[in-house]
């Protein structure tokens, strides 16, 4: 029995001996820079390190694991640095590594991310996200975005309904400072703003925050519903965040749009006007709602929702161009009375009349095209006030506006 107990114990030691200097071969190839040859030793000694004792099965998965990492083996790295994260004797080495494991991750995910591969970029944001999920959690609202872009829509709600449930704004406080002598504002670093304050040659110092990214992702969840098919739980959505924010501009102008897409338009409408109390001077939302009033067949509220936006934002164009267009729809019907007239004289100064009423609306667009001109030179304006002209017959007109459009 000794014999054995004592050849047992040559057999362990040898075979102990063994895995370390395996290991120490293979870490001393990893320091020299051949991460090849290092890799190599591990693969070829896999079998020896399986049953290794703790302190060398841990080297070994660190080692392995930082291999990994520069091959570009995301997940392998991170499986395995994650498995020895709480090793006390490497803890700090593998909190590095992780650190390092994060920033490659994530600039290989933008990477997939511009080359169109979205699904490998959501996979590699949210691995990055579970390196450290508390610091890391701006990851998780990318790696959301990057599925909705794949348009893998369960992934994409899963990841938005955690950021929900997280609270998650994604707001960032930014600092800027004023050079007095150049009078340029510069945004700076936290620790460079408490030091500016106390400069002589900055003033001004100013923080902002950035808009709260949580409305954003109530929308995309509604959105995501709506896509699904389920449009129930997209305004449910939608709802349950207005309920404690209800004058929230961004979670009402959410409600509008899911609205619009469901083609509910009255709804949309409603929820406009509630908007534009909330927001008097904003040219977009009454340009919105003009469209939508439209649509509904509210000519003559579209054109002073038409006129508002251009009130507030005289460099609107698209408003000046529906307006144009909304006034010009009057036209069919009184070409379509023009055509069905006879030759009688009854007839005839129907049609006289009818032709004043039709020019009327062309010398209604004329100043509206005009001031649209000036602002940025539009070519289907010019277009449009050339033909204009033409019909009326105003010959210089149709030349300014014909030598406009040629140049």
């Amino acid at each position: 029995m000794k014999r054995i107990a004592l050849l047992t114990f040559i057999f362990i030691f040898n075979f102990s001996f063994s895995q370390k200097k395996e290991l120490r071969k293979a870490l001393k190839a990893y320091d020299n820079g051949n991460i090849e040859i290092a890799s190599q030793i591990l693969s070829e000694n896999e079998s020896v390190f399986e049953n290794a004792d703790q302190k060398v099965k841990l080297n070994y998965d660190f080692l392995l694991a930082k291999i990994s990492r520069d091959n570009k083996n995301f997940q392998l790295a991170f499986d395995l640095l994650n498995s020895i994260k709480e090793a006390t004797s490497i803890k700090e080495e593998v909190a590095e590594q992780l650190t390092l494991l994060s920033n490659e991750i994530v600039n290989s995910a933008i990477d997939d991310n511009e080359m169109g591969d979205f699904k490998s970029s959501t996979e590699k944001l949210h691995m990055a996200y579970l390196i450290d999920p508390e610091f890391n959690i701006d990851y998780l609202y990318f790696a959301a975005s990057s599925a909705v872009n794949d348009e893998s829509f369960d992934v994409a709600l899963d990841y938005y309904n955690q950021l929900k449930e997280m609270d998650y704004t994604g707001v960032v406080t930014k600092y800027y400072v004023t050079e007095i002598e150049s009078k340029v504002e510069t945004e700076v670093t936290e620790s460079e703003f408490k030091l500016y304050q106390k400069s002589k040659d900055y003033e001004n110092p100013r923080k902002e925050d950035t808009p709260s990214k949580y409305p954003e992702i109530v929308k995309n969840i509604a959105l995501i519903h709506a896509q699904m098919g389920d449009n129930d739980k997209a305004i449910s959505a939608v709802k349950e965040a207005r309920m404690s924010n209800p004058t929230d501009l961004n979670l009402i102008l959410t409600e509008a749009n899911i609205y619009i897409q469901l083609d509910e338009k009255e709804k949309f409408q409603s929820l406009m006007n509630e908007a534009i109390t909330q927001d008097p001077r904003n040219a977009t939302l009454y340009y919105n709602i003009a469209v939508v009033s439209s649509d509904l067949g509210d000519k003559e509220a579209a054109k002073d929702y038409y006129e508002k936006a251009i009130e507030i934002d005289p460099s609107y164009q698209n408003s000046y161009l529906n307006l144009v267009a909304l006034i010009l729809e009057g036209e069919q019907p009184i070409v379509e009375q023009m055509n069905s007239l006879g030759t009688s004289a009854a007839d005839n100064a129907k049609y006289d009349a009818l032709k004043l009423d039709r020019e009327k609306l062309y010398i209604e667009c004329i100043p509206i095209l005009k001031s649209l001109i000036e602002i940025g030179q539009n070519e289907d304006a010019i277009k449009t006030l050339m033909n204009i002209y033409g019909t009326l017959g105003d010959n210089e007109g149709y030349k300014e506006m014909k030598l406009l459009l040629e140049q």
